[in-house]
Formats: C-alpha cells, sequence, structure tokens
C-alpha cells in the first residue's frame, strides 16, 4: 500500500479513477498504484466473472503479464502452448512460437473468469481501491473548460447515483465505450470490426501443445455437399477436460451483420468428427458473443482529461483478432504517461505529458495496425482467402513468416531474416492515428 502523500484536491474522490476492471484497467490500476498514486478503478460486475473471449494468449500477452509481475509458470495454473496449429486448404501445419529476445517462447491458456478477477486483484494488492457492481453512465465535464473531471455511474444493488471526481480518467470499459461516447468520440467506421462467438465443449481434446486455428470452416452435415462458410475458427484445450471453440468473422466480409453466428457455429461443429465431442450433449453452457474493435478504431486516444485504453480505443490486433495482450500494452503505455503528468504540476506541463500516449501508442502500434486494417480488407474477399491458403499453406517457411506478422512477434533488432522484413514493411507502412 502506497504511504505517499496523496494530491488530491478537495471534492476530489481519486487522482486518477479507472473505469472497468478488465485485463486494461486492471493493468493500468496496477503500475499506477505501484507509482504510488490514489487510483479508484470502477468494475460493473462483481468477480468473479464470465467474459466471451478465446482465453489464449500468445507469447505477446504473455510478456505484459511477466511485466506486470504474474508468475506464469504451469505450476501457478496456467496451461502452457508451444505454437499454432493452422488448418486449411487441406493441410495442417504445426508452428512453433518464434525463438526470440523481446518474448517468452510460449503462450498459455486461462478462463476469463479465472484471469480477469487475478488482475483486478492484482491491483488491489498494489493500492488500488476496487468499487465493484459500479456501472460508469457517463463523463462530468468542467463546463468552463471543456475539460472531463469525473464520471457519473449507478452502484450497488440499488443502482445509486453516485459522482466520482478526479483530474485523469482512463476508460477502460471495452468494446461498448459507454464513457467515450458520452463525450462525443464515435468509433471510425472505415476501420475493422470482428465478431467472435465461443462455447466450452467436455472433449478429449483438452489437453494440447498447440493453439488451434481453423482458416476454411466446412459444413460437412451433408457428406455429399460440403458447404465452405465465413470466417475462421478455433479450437483452444483448457487443460480441464473442456475445450474453448469459438469462431470469428470480419467487419471487411460481406456476410458480416447478415449471419445467425450461432447457427454458423453450430453447422460447422456439427461437421468436425464425432470424437472431439463438440455436440450439444457435451456443451458446458450458451454460446456467447462479443464485439472485436481493432486497428485504433476509436481516436483521439487522449483528450481533455480522459485516456482511451484497450478495447474502448480499438486495440484489437487487426492480424489475428488478439485483445488481452495489446489492452494490457496500451494499459502499460498509458499508466507511465499518467505517472509522469501527475508528477508536474496542473496545466501545459501536464498536458504535454498526456499527449504523450497516442504518441507512444503510434510508435508502438501504429504502423503494424495499418498493414494489419490493410491485410484484414484482404481477407475480408473470400476469393483472396482461398487463394492465400490454397498456395500460402503447404510453404512451411512461408507461413513461419506470416506467424510472426500476425502474432506481431518479430525482434526489431538483431532479429533473424524474417524479423527484418517485418520490420521494414512496419516502417514503411504509414502510421494509423
Amino acid at each position: 500500500m502506497s504511504t505517499s502523500i496523496s494530491r488530491r484536491k478537495a471534492g476530489e474522490d481519486a487522482e486518477v479513477i479507472v473505469v472497468g476492471a478488465g485485463p486494461a484497467g486492471s493493468t493500468a490500476a496496477t503500475y499506477l498504484a505501484r507509482a504510488g498514486l490514489d487510483v479508484l478503478l470502477l468494475e460493473k460486475s462483481t468477480f468473479p466473472r464470465e467474459k466471451v473471449c478465446g482465453d489464449g494468449l500468445t507469447p505477446r500477452g504473455v510478456k505484459q503479464l511477466i511485466d506486470l509481475g504474474i508468475d506464469t509458470r504451469e505450476e501457478a495454473g496456467w496451461l502452457h502452448n508451444k505454437g499454432l496449429r493452422v488448418v486449411g486448404g487441406g493441410v495442417t501445419l504445426e508452428l512453433d512460437w518464434p525463438d526470440l529476445a523481446s518474448f517468452p517462447p510460449y503462450g498459455v491458456v486461462r478462463t476469463r473468469q479465472d484471469f480477469d478477477e487475478m488482475l483486478a486483484r492484482t491491483a488491489q494488492r498494489a493500492g488500488a481501491r476496487l468499487a465493484e457492481q459500479t456501472t460508469v453512465i457517463g463523463a462530468v465535464t468542467d463546463e468552463r473548460t471543456g475539460r472531463i473531471v469525473g464520471v457519473t455511474a449507478k452502484a450497488g444493488p440499488d443502482k445509486t447515483p453516485v459522482t466520482y471526481r478526479a483530474p485523469i480518467i482512463l476508460a477502460c470499459d471495452g468494446v461498448s465505450a459507454r464513457l467515450a461516447l458520452s463525450v462525443g468520440m464515435e468509433k471510425i467506421d472505415a476501420r475493422p470490426m470482428g465478431v467472435a462467438v465461443r462455447r466450452y465443449y467436455a472433449s478429449p481434446r483438452s489437453k494440447d501443445d498447440y493453439l488451434e486455428s481453423h482458416l476454411e470452416l466446412w459444413d460437412r452435415s451433408d457428406p455429399a455437399n460440403p458447404v465452405l462458410l465465413p470466417g475462421y475458427g478455433w479450437i483452444f484445450g483448457m487443460g480441464d477436460g473442456t475445450v474453448n471453440v469459438g469462431l470469428g468473422m470480419l467487419s471487411t466480409s460481406k456476410a458480416y451483420g447478415k449471419t445467425d453466428y450461432r447457427k454458423l457455429m453450430r453447422s460447422w461443429l456439427d461437421g468436425t468428427p464425432e470424437e472431439w465431442g463438440f455436440r450439444e450433449h457435451n456443451a458446458l453452457g450458451k454460446i456467447g458473443g462479443a464485439g472485436l474493435p481493432m486497428g485504433f478504431n476509436r481516436t483521439p486516444h487522449y483528450r481533455d482529461g480522459l485516456l482511451l485504453v484497450g478495447d474502448a480505443g480499438g486495440m484489437v490486433n487487426p492480424f489475428n483478432g488478439e485483445g488481452i495482450g495489446y489492452a494490457m500494452e496500451s494499459a502499460r503505455l498509458a499508466a507511465e504517461c499518467v505517472i509522469q503528468a501527475m508528477a508536474r504540476r496542473e496545466g501545459p506541463a501536464r498536458e504535454r505529458a498526456l499527449a504523450g500516449y497516442p504518441l507512444a501508442l503510434r510508435q508502438s502500434l501504429g504502423s503494424y495496425y495499418r498493414l494489419g486494417n490493410v491485410f484484414s480488407k484482404l481477407i475480408g474477399n473470400p476469393v483472396v482467402m482461398r487463394t492465400a491458403t490454397k498456395y500460402g499453406m503447404p510453404r512451411e517457411t512461408l507461413m513461419k513468416l506470416v506467424l510472426k506478422l500476425l502474432a506481431g512477434l518479430y525482434d526489431q533488432k538483431d532479429g533473424d531474416a524474417f524479423d527484418r522484413v517485418i520490420t521494414a514493411a512496419t516502417r514503411l507502412a504509414p502510421t494509423v492515428k
């Protein structure tokens, strides 16, 4: 617990308010509290809580956990995997995660119900004050300056109206981005969105050394007339007798928004081998769905005291749909800028530090996401996707390069030839703003 003298002014409830205790919010709150700041973390639900997700993290996400001080060993309850199994075009490839200086050589799987609570408790142990059952409705704006100085919320089971004030607010409220919308920060429709649905099944495929990705979804319920479905699928063993199975689709696909995703998933799974167990009688719970805001689809990431972090700022990787690692990455960058800002007097000097957040995001991910946004448009065309799968999948060396690109797993300094190709491509691409 911090023993530093609070910088709170009269009428303020914290030095920083973090809205949402998902991976972005809890990560930011942990770093801020460790730096001695008085942090109020507001969460609409109560822990443990479920969240629709693939539950898998690539090595890029694992690095964020390690940076945060989380024990990611298997002895600490994490199921490790050593790579990605890609299925498509009649080919199955097992691609190990690359051996890099920048990222660990393993991915992990853990349910979001467990994962999110663990991160929230980490923030509490660092000194953040967590208020559960607190649904933030909108921002409080200073009429004189236009600056965002607090939030309105409904707290507790009786939804009591309450207002909290602080000089800096972090919007980590996910795809709904309610806080950003309350001040007119709309999403950018030209940038990709994804939709994902998932369900748990009791299955003998629960323990797997690889995350499995299906580039083609086939409805083989009529063996004489198999039908290629839009989207991509995943099969992630959870190690506890269950499997997380799901599918995703990009907004660049013509089928986006016109598809019954739950029916689509059942059609795909009914065509998988019976022995895998992906049938109704083995299902655990309902099919859940979630939106995936990609490629910085809501900007500016900082304005008038409000920082957009994680899904609220469109941090999902447009190459592969991964969100957790990038939410935590953006949270770390946001926290660094807020810590610097709060060490300065209110006014222009503090604003310059806060303006460093969108700049840091662009330097870290802007060019890479620009490439990803182009990629998502290309693969939204089924002809391009089928052609790429048909001619790319049989070429293992090419697929190793593709894995590095899609998962953002490359060393920017002193890397191999593939790393140098990806680094050069990101340097040439204009950054996303």
